[in-house]
């Protein structure tokens, strides 16, 4: 059964256990972020991304990118920090910027896709970075069928995906917009899909510090 939480301005205890518990046991739940709602599971619990991938019926071989609170947090998932990644991450975190790095070798295929690397974003939206800083990463796939638009009410993604997921933080309607962009911060530094953040800024960033963007 569905539970939905109200999630505007404070992250009350009750609301973070009840989280932490389903997220612990390998479920499934919908998160509001800056833009449109999101699926967020354990990135490190084998069968919470099996629901996940079953509750988007998102085919094999695509990787998730994953949410999280704080910087500190990246360590988790990624093996290594290019400097142009280092950089990037003061300039453009939190924000729309996900970074694909190279991943932790213990994170499950189901994640990485088995490319190596990892696609992390720090998120602009403070009460949900607070939810991430208590409960973890999660991943931060859009909540939706695949193949389908992005959903920017609750109530959009309980019609949806009611039966598939737990829980529900509700944010009444988010505001939609540009995904963010998608950036390889491996040498060569690539732009892979182009969101939120232009690719002139993140140009002008990277030159002003002796780093050369990717045609």
């Amino acid at each position: 059964m569905l539970t939905v939480i109200p999630f505007h301005t404070v992250l009350d205890e009750a609301t973070n256990s009840t989280v932490a518990n389903v997220i612990a046991g390998g479920g499934v739940i919908a998160i509001p972020t800056e833009s449109s709602y999101a699926l967020a599971a354990s990135p490190f619990h084998t069968d919470a991304l099996r629901a996940l991938a079953r509750a988007k019926g998102r085919p094999d071989g695509k990787p998730i990118l994953v949410l999280i609170g704080a910087v500190d947090q990246v360590r988790m998932l990624a093996a290594t920090v290019p400097p142009a990644a280092d950089l990037l991450i003061r300039s453009f975190w939190p924000g729309p910027l996900t970074l694909v790095l190279p991943a932790q070798s213990t994170l499950s295929p189901l994640l990485t896709a088995n490319t190596g690397t990892i696609g992390i974003r720090l998120p602009a939206y403070p009460l949900l970075r607070q939810l991430l800083v208590r409960v973890g990463p999660l991943t931060g796939t859009s909540a939706n069928r695949s193949g389908q638009s992005s959903f920017c009410t609750a109530h959009e993604v309980s019609a949806e995906l009611g039966e598939a997921v737990q829980i529900l933080l509700d944010a009444g309607s988010t505001p939609g917009g540009k995904p963010s962009t998608v950036l390889d911060a491996r040498t060569p530094v690539r732009v892979i899909r182009e969101g939120a953040v232009s690719r002139a800024a993140l140009s002008d960033v990277l030159h002003d510090a002796g780093y050369a963007l990717s045609p």
